[in-house]
């Protein structure tokens, strides 16, 4: 995917004079091999830091090289105010991990309490308020520190994917739907940009789309990617949108280096452009390009962290409804061991990727059809890409202003159930630990929209921890059974 980072990691050592150089630049080679054993992109620089010097020196090295995030590395006791001003004045995600003792044959001269001196450059980095990744378990042998390398690159990519990114959005947000409104101060601070235009500005692209040297290969791959006759009316009215989008995202990212799109698709957009915006949507996001519904401009952004986190195709969907009993009791094993109180429907009317679906077909807006086309055959309302949501891994998120121009956020891992969802729309039968007590005391306590973010895979502690990177602290998930809310009565 063009539309997410590609990180390049510098790995720095750090060492305190009077510990034994040599221990760390050893201990951080062999952090290096393990690292290529993974087959990571890391590079071991030439610099030590030992020295506030030295500092400035390993930032004119990981510029020079063109790296882009940074993993400090404490392979004995470090000095702690240097490696502060290193992780203050790079500009990329930084994570500091530190050496844990190899052998109780080694505690003379090979002793290097990093233990003891991560605790101090954690103590100064507060001092500075910078925010670096710490592993869940920071101290380890070189294999493990290499693993906590592993788990942090997608952190970073989250991380920079977000500082550099532009949300692109058309129309105002629906009136009947306030859920969608919020204030975009917030992203701001996040180092979003946002875009916003008239629904117009899209449809003049759209009409000059007409005579787009792209139009005929871009409805064949449309045809292609189906396998079945559409109507060549409607090929046509999708591909000038998907052309118009593209174009638009080409014209106008600017500054920023990555996109995301927030389209107004009701109730005036099917008259105007004949079709939905659903399956062109669902290509774009297959591409790497998320695009929300409704105008959903933190949609927007939610979907791009799930697509930075995995680099696989994202989804944006209503968390909908409840599966009626009878459906949960006659899935029998289909369901597992989730309770019924742990299922929800997750719908969207048809912009989920035909990658991320069983079954799927092009379809018309059935609601939509009810209001605009009630006494004809579908036509200006077609454009869904409709079918079940493949079974899976999941991880469902958002994050999103509060009324206050505050932020908050959730990540809850999960799965979609090999369940037949029997409705319309791209809809799948989503299990997620706890959900009844995680709808109630968080998206509803917190008042979170009815829009998620669904990464097709379990993306959790990526995304929480670049959350927490980029400065959001309000971060919920599903907690067990035997773990309260605040708030949440003992007594239920």
């Amino acid at each position: 995917m063009d539309n997410v980072p590609r990180i390049k990691l510098g790995l720095v050592a750090a060492s305190r004079d009077c510990f034994p150089r040599a221990l760390s630049l050893e201990r951080a080679g062999r952090v290096s091999e393990e690292c290529g054993k993974l087959g990571l992109d890391v590079t071991l620089c030439d610099t030590m830091v030992e020295s506030e010097e030295d500092s400035l020196s390993a930032l004119k090295e990981l510029e020079d090289k063109g790296l882009n995030a940074l993993a400090v590395y404490l392979g004995n006791f470090g000095p702690e105010g240097p490696v502060s001003l290193l992780a203050q004045r790079f500009e990329g995600p930084v994570m500091v991990a530190a050496a844990a003792e190899e052998s109780a044959d080694k505690l003379i001269q090979g002793r290097g309490d990093a233990y003891c001196g991560l605790l101090s450059t954690r103590y100064n980095l507060a001092l500075r308020k910078v925010k670096v990744y710490l592993p869940e378990f920071p101290v380890g042998e070189p294999e493990e520190v290499a693993g906590m390398v592993e788990r942090f690159i997608p952190v970073a990519r989250v991380v920079a994917g977000v500082r550099g990114l532009k949300v692109i959005s058309f129309g105002p947000r629906p009136q009947d739907f306030y859920t969608c409104h919020a204030p975009l101060e917030p992203l701001y601070e996040l180092g979003v940009e946002v875009m916003e235009n008239s629904e117009l500005d899209l449809y003049d692209v759209f009409c000059m789309a007409e005579a787009h040297p792209m139009l005929k290969e871009t409805e064949q791959d449309m045809q292609a990617e189906l396998g079945e006759n559409i109507d060549p009316r409607l090929l046509d009215r999708m591909a000038r949108l998907e052309l118009a989008l593209t174009d638009y995202c080409k014209d106008y990212t600017g500054a920023s280096s990555y996109v995301a799109l927030a389209d107004k698709c009701w109730p005036a957009f099917e008259k105007y452009f004949g079709c939905v915006p659903c399956y062109v949507n669902s290509r774009l996001s297959a591409r790497g390009i998320p695009v929300a519904c409704e105008a959903d401009i933190y949609g927007a952004v939610s979907q791009y962290l799930a697509t930075a986190a995995t680099v696989k195709p994202t989804t944006l969907l209503d968390i909908n409804s409840t599966v009626p009993r009878d459906m949960f009791r006659q899935a029998g094993a289909a369901a597992g061991s989730y309770s019924h109180g742990d299922l929800f429907m997750g719908f969207h009317c048809g912009n989920t990727p035909k990658s991320c679906l069983k079954t799927s077909g092009i379809g018309y807006q059935l609601i939509m059809h009810r209001l605009m086309e009630p006494d004809s055959e579908p036509d200006i309302t077609r454009g869904t890409l409709e079918g079940q949501i493949a079974p899976g891994e999941i991880t469902i998120m958002r994050v999103q202003a509060t009324p206050g121009a505050g932020m908050a956020a959730y990540a809850a891992e999960g799965e979609v159930l090999d369940i037949d969802p029997r409705t319309f729309g791209g809809t799948g039968v989503i299990a997620i630990p706890q959900m009844a007590r995680f709808y109630r005391h968080v998206l509803l306590e917190k008042a979170f929209p009815h829009h998620t973010a669904v990464a097709f895979d379990r993306a959790g502690h990526t995304v929480s921890a670049a959350l927490k990177l980029l400065g959001v602290d309000d971060i919920s998930f599903n907690l067990p059974s035997a773990t309260l809310y605040p708030g949440e009565s003992p007594y239920w």
